[in-house]
């Protein structure tokens, strides 16, 4: 049996190279970055490199990186943090229905401590109208939250226009009103620019682009106001506690260092390898249809709705024939409600269940796209026999 991964914006493999700067961290060079002695300045030094790597790849200062441990502690820290730092200033923040868990959870708990959620309505294609924010900003309002890409339909939101739209509104007022974005889907897959975004906060992962799992990094502006998110010692200057995951700052330096030298071709060839896939399954499958925008999305990202097919039996049935791919987030996998995505964009639960998401990466090969086109189309074609919707048409 063949074997394909298609399931890259859930987790990528880590890059060798990544590897081999890490593995020196777990042994050789081993010393607690708080220490002041020699083997202490050794790894600190080596975060600080990462730091620099990082800073590089979003065009910021490294003063303005601050390491996590993954992509939903970011998001926990820039939501809390600006809440908690300034709910003095207001209680009011806006966001959007199709984040990601770790801000709807976090937006969740800060609800039931007073903090008043405004979500921003996105079209068919999961995208915010930038001039929507004006309708729903008060004299409270304090951030603003809107993902840079979805993680389930690709789509790519216009942050740019966002910030045009906050920087004017923050021009008459005294209570700012920050700007953050999870970024964990385009963070060294599509060309990211803290300052041509205009964002005051952007939280990153590194396993989501060929870096180790359990590492990752919020890039807080200078000059915005946050309280820390975790309080022990002194490390990242006071704002996160905790000893460093070396190897893993190092490894997510690594990343950022091969993904600016390789975006390029990565965002081509996974272009085309995509379009493949879609023409080849849109000319050998009835009743489906496209998720998220037609072009402005994630290079990597091909999401669809399949007619009277469950996604979870598609899902299933292609894992039997070696092939891995999502009916959504990874994060909720196990959950047996419709995508809240989907249901966001205006799709029918039954659409929901029947979406499906190929997410394509780097070590994705022509001959994997032509195995999915041959097995596929027979998978759905089962599947529809035994489906009492499908028969209810013929």
């Amino acid at each position: 049996m063949e074997k394909a991964y298609f399931d890259y914006a859930a987790t990528t493999p880590t890059h060798p190279e990544v590897v081999t700067a890490m593995l020196p961290y777990f042994e050789e060079k081993f010393g607690n970055p708080s220490s002041i002695h020699g083997f202490g300045r050794e790894t600190k030094a080596a975060i600080q490199d990462a730091r620099l790597k990082v800073a590089d790849l979003l065009g910021a200062d490294q003063a303005e990186i601050v390491f996590t441990g993954s992509g939903t502690e970011s998001d926990n820290f820039a939501l809390e943090g600006v809440a908690f730092s300034r709910e003095k200033e207001g209680r009011h923040i806006i966001s959007t229905p199709i984040e990601h868990h770790a801000i709807l959870e976090t937006l969740k708990f800060l609800e039931k401590r007073g903090f008043k959620v405004t979500y921003l309505p996105v079209d068919q294609y999961g995208m915010v109208n930038p001039e929507d924010i004006k309708k729903y900003v008060n004299d409270e309002t304090i951030l603003v939250s809107v993902m840079h890409a979805n993680n389930e339909i690709g789509t790519i939101e216009p942050l740019a226009e966002i910030s045009k739209v906050i920087r004017e509104l923050n021009i008459n007022r005294e209570n700012r009103i920050y700007l953050h974005t999870d970024a964990v889907q385009t963070v060294g897959q599509i060309p990211v620019n803290v300052n041509e975004l205009g964002v005051d906060l952007l939280s990153l992962s590194a396993h989501k682009f060929y870096g180790p799992k359990g590492v990752g990094a919020l890039y807080i502006r200078k000059g915005t106001k946050l309280v820390s998110f975790m309080h022990g010692g002194e490390q990242e200057r006071g704002r996160r506690a905790s000893t460093e995951n070396v190897p893993g700052i190092v490894g997510l330096g690594k990343a950022c260092e091969i993904a600016k030298k390789e975006l390029p071709v990565w965002t081509t060839e996974l272009t085309r390898l995509r379009d493949k896939l879609k023409n080849g399954l849109f000319a050998k499958i009835s009743d489906i249809e496209l998720n998220g925008h037609p072009t402005l999305r994630l290079p990597k990202n091909l999401d669809v709705s399949i007619q009277y097919v469950e996604g979870e039996s598609m899902l299933l049935s292609l894992d039997m024939e070696g092939i891995a791919v999502s009916t959504g987030s990874a994060c909720s996998s196990g959950s047996l409600e419709p995508s809240h995505v989907m249901l966001a964009i205006g799709k029918t639960h039954e659409q929901a269940h029947g979406s499906i998401r190929f997410s394509l990466g780097r070590l994705t090969t022509e001959k994997e796209i032509d195995y999915v086109l041959e097995v596929f189309p027979p998978i759905v074609e089962r599947l529809r026999k035994m489906s009492p919707l499908y028969k209810g048409v013929k």
